[in-house]
């Protein structure tokens, strides 16, 4: 895939082989969806990015050069994904944090990836997947640069007519899907499972949540999934994606699904992505 690319605020396409997120997976990234010059989400991608740098001890750069940065790569593109990623910088071997670290950013922009309209309206088919998450409360809701986790589970299959796979934990409890968090409408309540043990905290997610104060987070099983009324799928960009199977489970998208798909096209986004 094409992109263009600027790294440091300079068009480049080579990483410095020392760099630690290539080494250990030292940093985190956002995939951010633009309308022309326009990210509907940009400043809950920056809150994420600024809350996650802290954590992880990264100095946290700065937004309205990222803006600058990421503008510029997507220039002339109508709608694109702008992949922003921040880490550690050029290290010393070993696990050591640098003393005075010098960040490295990178920003690149790409097509969006192709999502038949009929999707948005008809629904798309999930699988359950085998690899289990592991969890560690450190990590938890980071978009960090080790996916490894989601790569095998996206390799567990390649039916084209499934278009995502449901991860669980270690103990079997529902906690997303590889690319995408996940709602459920059971017994008249919106649930989203909690993330404070594993899984991405997802910024489409943090739009849903803050959409629908009435949402609760919490525990999901796989039971209670395949019993739900309502289920979809929440992404900063592919948006609001209905569920119409689940194994042998068929689901409807209700007019949950349908209110928050008409707020993230109120907020700017089209929900017609094949193109």
């Amino acid at each position: 895939m094409m992109a263009r690319m600027l790294i440091n605020g300079v068009p480049t396409d080579q990483v410095p082989a020392l760099d630690r997120g290539l080494a250990y997976g030292d940093g985190l990234f956002e995939s951010i969806r633009f309308v022309a010059a326009v990210a509907p989400l940009w400043p809950r991608h920056m809150q994420r990015l600024g809350e996650s740098c802290g954590r992880l001890r990264i100095p946290v750069p700065d937004t309205e050069q990222l803006l600058c940065e990421a503008r510029e790569v997507a220039r002339d593109m109508p709608q694109s994904v702008v992949r922003i990623t921040v880490t550690r910088g050029i290290g010393e071997r070993g696990y050591a944090l640098p003393a005075s670290p010098q960040p490295m950013r990178l920003v690149a922009a790409f097509a969006p990836p192709p999502v038949a309209a009929e999707a948005y309206v008809q629904g798309v088919r999930l699988r359950v997947c085998a690899i289990r998450l592991a969890e560690q409360p450190l990590l938890a809701g980071l978009k960090h640069l080790n996916r490894l986790e989601q790569v095998l589970a996206r390799a567990e299959w390649d039916d084209p007519a499934i278009a995502e796979g449901v991860l669980c934990d270690s103990r079997g409890r529902v906690i997303s899907a590889t690319m995408a968090n996940l709602f459920a409408v059971i017994d008249g309540v919106l649930l989203t499972p909690s993330l404070d043990r594993c899984g991405v905290a997802g910024v489409g997610r943090a739009e849903v949540l803050a959409t629908c104060p009435q949402a609760q987070v919490g525990e999901l099983t796989l039971d209670a999934l395949l019993g739900a009324s309502e289920v979809f799928l929440s992404s900063s960009v592919r948006g609001i994606l209905p569920v119409h199977s689940l194994a042998e489970r068929r689901y409807a998208a209700g007019a949950l699904t349908r209110q928050l798909q008409q707020h993230w096209h109120n907020l700017g986004f089209s929900m017609e992505q094949d193109g």
